[in-house]
């Protein structure tokens, strides 16, 4: 054990932080899978609990792997991952799976495992690394629109493309977090509301085409826009029948909840292990219990912001920023839906709901902030070897 842990760099707070998110995942996502092992697995609890331990078990992995790997590859590795990344989505778009005749081409089958993968989630990643990567580059230099169009946003446009049929909230929270990185890495803000209003036009577009040749392709536009509209004028939707199970649940729990698995809402609570795993949270363990995830999520903000205003470079610093800021946000996302203050959206909660996809890349993500972590470790401990050196210490007196 200490070998291993002599194995691990970076910061060890975020560690910490991905640790006890992991360790406080098992009992809610237990307690809330009771209702899809009735429905869906013969009543087979146990089998949910194992399933998510090997989803984290790998996460953790990916993490201790990621981490050994010098930043700096990751600016080549994006620029290889991307194409295959667009294969995929294209793969997984062209499915044409549908549910009610709303696009649900979101995963694909993993060959020899037969396990399911959801490709814009790693897109997400892959599309920040690379944002991040060319940012780096224009830093500090004098750049025209125009240069930019090609190597950065003609990327950036295509794999939200490909997203946007079946994912709309996916592809907005790829595209404000693009939007933030480029301000943070001193990209022209005139230049960032052309491409802000151009998202708008395309989007606007897309939807009229999608009204206008409802069987040109399948969509979700219904989908959005229904929960759009309930959200705004309270009317009785499914996702208005998910909300108010939600809200239920919340005000069952009060100060101190319910107790463990005493959650009675997960029984017909849809999506009570992953989308709205915050709820049965709230009742189980109450408002502290809600209080101590919005403080380790905070305190992972905290740390992310530290350390990319270590990174040794100004790729470490966006690249930090592009990968970690993400989680944060998708996290208050999550908890804003179950508390009706945003209209629902599908996004789990990072390192706390079922789901191998969401898990295996919010992983991926802590892992390349720890190679950057470890980085500035590493020169830091170079530097105090450096000064210990009693040479030079007699070299400076003489």
């Amino acid at each position: 054990m200490q070998k291993l842990l002599t194995q691990i760099k970076g910061d060890r707070a975020i560690w910490a932080i991905a640790t006890l998110l992991a360790i406080f995942s098992f009992l809610p996502v237990y307690s809330a899978a009771s209702n899809l092992a009735y429905t869906h697995g013969a009543g087979n609890t146990f089998s949910f609990f194992v399933k998510h331990f090997m989803h984290l078990f790998l996460g953790f992995s990916i993490i201790y792997g990621v981490h050994k790997v010098p930043y700096r590859y990751f600016k080549g590795l994006s620029m290889i991952i991307l194409p295959i990344v667009f294969v995929l989505l294209l793969v997984t778009l062209l499915q044409g799976t549908t549910i009610n005749g709303a696009n649900a081409s979101r995963w694909i089958k993993i060959p020899i495992v037969n396990m399911s993968f959801q490709t814009s989630t790693l897109a997400a990643v892959v599309l920040m690394v690379y944002v991040a990567r060319y940012l780096s580059k224009i830093k500090d230099k004098v750049v025209s629109f125009n240069e930019t169009i090609i190597p950065l946003w003609a990327p950036v446009f295509i794999i939200l493309i490909l997203i946007l049929p079946a994912n709309f909230s996916t592809t907005a929270i790829i595209f404000t977090m693009i939007m933030m990185l480029a301000f943070i890495g001193g990209y022209p803000v005139k230049y960032l509301l052309i491409i802000i209003g151009t998202g708008i036009l395309a989007l606007t577009m897309f939807v009229l085409v999608a009204k206008a040749f409802p069987g040109a392709m399948p969509n979700r536009v219904d989908t959005w826009m229904s929960r759009i509209e309930s959200f705004a004028n309270g009317e009785d939707t499914e996702a208005d029948y998910q909300i108010e199970k939600a809200k239920i649940a919340i005000a069952s729990g009060g100060i101190q909840g319910v107790g463990p698995g005493k959650s009675r809402q997960k029984n017909f609570l849809p999506q009570s292990s992953s989308d709205f795993i915050f709820a049965i949270i709230i009742e189980e363990y109450g408002l502290l219990g809600g209080l101590f995830l919005l403080v380790l999520y905070s305190w992972l903000l905290f740390r992310i912001v530290i350390v990319s205003q270590k990174a040794d470079t100004i790729f470490g610093k966006l690249l930090v920023l592009g990968v970690g800021l993400p989680i944060v946000f998708q996290a208050l996302i999550n908890m804003a839906v179950a508390v009706e203050l945003f209209p629902v959206t599908g996004q789990t909660l990072p390192l706390i709901s079922s789901g191998g996809t969401s898990i295996w890349m919010t992983c991926l993500a802590i892992g390349i902030i720890l190679s950057v972590s470890a980085k500035r470790q590493e020169i830091k401990s170079k530097e105090e070897t450096e000064n210990d050196n009693p040479l030079d210490i007699l070299s400076e007196v003489i």
